[in-house]
């Protein structure tokens, strides 16, 4: 009989009904390489609940919960949209030879810009300002560790509602080199097994040529600016 990995991860959390968690139990006693897989596991899932501590625990901020109150609906003001098609049909010829050149100019900017790999701004500004230990309960984006990899550039593990994944900083800026599914809260608490939180902290635990940063370290490197 064998068990899967998602079987394993999730007997690990306690999740199996009670007839196939003690056929996983008998397979593990059995086998020692599955039981430190078990022990990782819940390593693992004890330091990402750390992180996502403060989080969990704090009240649901005000601007989210604005948007479950409902909204009047939309009037449309039928004479508004005719007086508004009229006035479109009107606008000096200029405007629409500046369309082209409108649309030229966004693609340079878009050329020019550093490849779509990088941080985009404000996840950037997380990479570069957030610390583990100090960073806002309610932060969009929560940045689960810090560290360097063999190439001896400061690598940061990252983690929100959008997207995941591990950013190391380079001349250019943070270098996405893994990107994963967002994080969702789901009663509460975070999903831990075969979360996308939970492999981004395995391929930064691959990665790290060393151990994570602590508290002093993390802030040594950002007074250098990652570098």
């Amino acid at each position: 009989m064998s068990v899967t990995p998602e079987e394993l991860a999730a007997f690990a959390d306690g999740e199996l009904d009670a007839a196939r968690a003690a056929e996983v139990a008998a397979i593990v006693a059995g086998d020692p390489a599955l039981g430190a897989q078990v022990q990782a596991h819940k390593a693992l899932k004890a330091r990402l609940g750390a992180h996502f501590a403060p989080i969990t625990d704090a009240p649901v901020p005000a601007r989210l919960t604005a948007l479950l109150r409902p909204e009047p609906a939309d009037v449309v003001d039928f004479a508004a949209a005719r007086d508004k098609r009229e006035r479109t049909r009107t606008l000096p010829r200029w405007i629409w030879l500046a369309g082209p050149a409108l649309a030229a100019s966004l693609a340079l900017a878009l050329f020019l810009r550093p490849g779509g790999d990088y941080a985009p701004g404000n996840l950037a500004s997380a990479l570069d300002g957030q610390l583990v230990a100090a960073q806002a309960a309610d932060a969009p984006t929560r940045i689960l560790l810090s560290f360097q990899n063999s190439d001896g550039d400061y690598c940061r593990a990252f983690a929100g509602e959008a997207q995941s994944g591990i950013a190391c900083r380079n001349d250019a800026g943070w270098k996405l080199v893994f990107k994963g599914k967002g994080v969702a809260v789901e009663s509460g608490d975070y999903r831990m097994a075969g979360t996308p939180a939970t492999e981004v902290l395995q391929r930064a635990q691959a990665m790290a040529a060393g151990p994570a940063l602590d508290a002093a370290g993390e802030e040594a490197a950002k007074a250098r600016g990652w570098r």
